[in-house]
């Protein structure tokens, strides 16, 4: 695993999408997303606390050897990870009202997903413009999906759109 701690820029203009974990908890969930990340070329941002250190035996076991082709930063803050972002912030929740597929995405793009159990806190989306809150749709009674898997919907819906380059 390619790993920084902060400081460096996130998502320059002309490269790749972002993926970014807002203090995820689940060792495996992100160690999917590392694989994802590798897979697709995006870049992964964990932003800490994390509920995990990253040496934990689930995450190495869920990213396989992929995690040394994972291009990952740490960021000790929400605001640390936002001063460093260049591109276009999109912040993702089972609240938001407006389809993820509804938005022309970037190749400079930043993905923002919360933590598995509570997801983006009230306030931190709240500070988002409405066009930059997404959701996911799903089934009315079904409460949210899989971390990993929401990533990559998000992902491979944005990577699509630029005819995956």
């Amino acid at each position: 695993m390619t790993e920084r701690r902060g400081g460096a820029q996130v998502a320059a203009s002309g490269s790749r999408l972002t993926i970014a974990l807002f203090e995820p908890e689940i060792p495996p969930n992100t160690g999917a997303i590392m694989r994802l990340a590798a897979n697709t070329g995006a870049r992964l941002a964990l932003i800490e606390p994390l509920g995990f250190e990253l040496t934990n035996t689930r995450l190495r076991r869920a990213g396989l050897d992929y995690r040394a082709l994972a291009d990952t930063t740490v960021y000790p803050s929400f605001e640390d990870f936002r001063a460093a972002v260049e591109g276009r912030l999109f912040a993702f929740s089972t609240r938001n009202s407006r389809r993820y597929d509804a938005v022309a995405y970037r190749a400079d793009d930043v993905l923002l997903f919360g933590p598995e159990t509570r997801g983006l806190p009230d306030d931190l989306l709240a500070s988002f413009p409405a066009e930059r809150r997404l959701r996911i749709p799903m089934r009315q009674d079904s409460r949210s999906l899989n971390l990993a898997n929401a990533a990559a919907v998000a992902v491979y819906e944005a990577w699509r759109q630029m005819d995956f380059r």
